[in-house]
């Protein structure tokens, strides 16, 4: 990782109700890997500055990069940049970071994904990056929200399901109309459902705020999955992302 670069808006798109994505122009970016993160510095008027870490969004892609920001009503930085930020607009980033939670194209064993709210970010990273690489390597997604409303990248995920990848959803507070399963958190019983089985070697990358990978990453290893392929990003009430 290097020091902090400046970089331009480039585009902004809304992704739901209270997230965003946000597209940045980084002269000499070092490149990527999917499921890394970056650093986002904002310098007001008076001097004062804030920062905050975001997932990387997209595949490597020149100088582009593309974060997705859930807006924190207390936040210093997310509601910036989901509703003012705008084309044109500089910010700094410093990046890219983190060598663990990371997928490769030259990896063959089956993908397991496990994302709660705006922790869809990095493995929706990885999603495009399999795709964008051909990959043959199994791949599946376990998706817990709130809400039908919370879901970030709707249409993207309707597309990626009606072309054959495995979506499971799990809403934790209201579900849609005629949802076969009542509300409540990720089980047991349903990860078992959704999840390779123990035994396919599977690599599982598991993020979202910190009580939701704990309890992910300890049904994992208690359904008998090997620790060592189970990877994790966590973020707390502030998490270092508002």
């Amino acid at each position: 990782m290097t020091g902090w670069r400046a970089a331009t808006v480039t585009a902004v798109r809304p992704e739901s109700a209270s997230a965003r994505t946000v597209g940045l122009e980084v002269p000499d970016w070092p490149g990527h890997d999917a499921g890394q993160h970056l650093d986002v510095r904002l310098t007001a008027e008076d001097g004062y500055t804030a920062s905050r870490s975001y997932s990387i969004a997209n595949v490597p892609d020149a100088d582009l990069v593309e974060i997705t920001v859930e807006r924190l009503d207390d936040g210093e930085v997310s509601p910036y940049l989901v509703d003012e930020v705008q084309p044109g607009d500089r910010v700094e980033v410093r990046g890219p970071v983190g060598g663990w939670f990371v997928w490769r194209p030259a990896q063959a064993e089956p993908v397991l994904l496990v994302g709660g709210g705006s922790g869809v970010v990095p493995l929706m990273s990885v999603v495009r990056r399999h795709r964008q690489s051909a990959s043959a390597a199994p791949l599946r997604l376990v998706y817990s929200v709130r809400d039908p409303d919370a879901i970030i990248y709707r249409d993207e995920l309707e597309s990626l399901t009606a072309d054959g990848l495995p979506v499971t959803y799990v809403f934790t507070r209201r579900t849609p109309e005629g949802w076969p399963r009542p509300a409540g958190r990720l089980d047991a019983a349903l990860l078992a459902e959704a999840a390779f089985a123990p035994g396919e070697g599977a690599t599982s990358y598991v993020c979202g705020p910190t009580g939701f990978v704990e309890a992910v990453a300890d049904l994992l290893v208690g359904a008998g999955h090997d620790p060592r392929r189970v990877r994790t990003e966590r973020f707390g009430p502030s998490g270092g992302r508002s």
